[in-house]
């Protein structure tokens, strides 16, 4: 269970440090750049502890990316009104169906 809670605070981190990217404005905002690169230190440190602690590489790193590339399209569209098409949702379903299989087959 602790290894599924570390992993998910490491998504949040990472779609907070994307949100920063965009924020920092080609790092010319100081707070954003800050804001980035504290979350992407917290994003992987904490992936790095899900990995130490036995949950395998693929796993790990298809869960954290597909939640975060889900995450950030999602927060994008809230916040900066990025556009989300019917190709983007397919997708993000085709990055779901994706972790589930490489989830399955790490487990086998």
């Amino acid at each position: 269970m602790l290894k599924w809670t570390l992993l998910g605070l490491a998504i949040v981190f990472e779609v907070f440090a994307t949100l920063c990217l965009k924020a920092s404005d080609g790092f010319t905002r100081l707070l954003p750049t800050l804001g980035l690169l504290v979350g992407y230190a917290a994003a992987f440190y904490l992936e790095s502890q899900v990995i130490r602690l036995g949950l395998p590489v693929a796993i790990t790193y298809a869960v954290w990316a597909g939640g975060g590339i889900a995450l950030v399209a999602v927060a994008g569209r809230v916040l900066f009104a990025d556009p989300i098409g019917p190709a983007t949702l397919a997708g993000m379903a085709l990055i779901a169906a994706g972790v589930g299989v490489v989830s399955a087959a790490a487990t086998t």
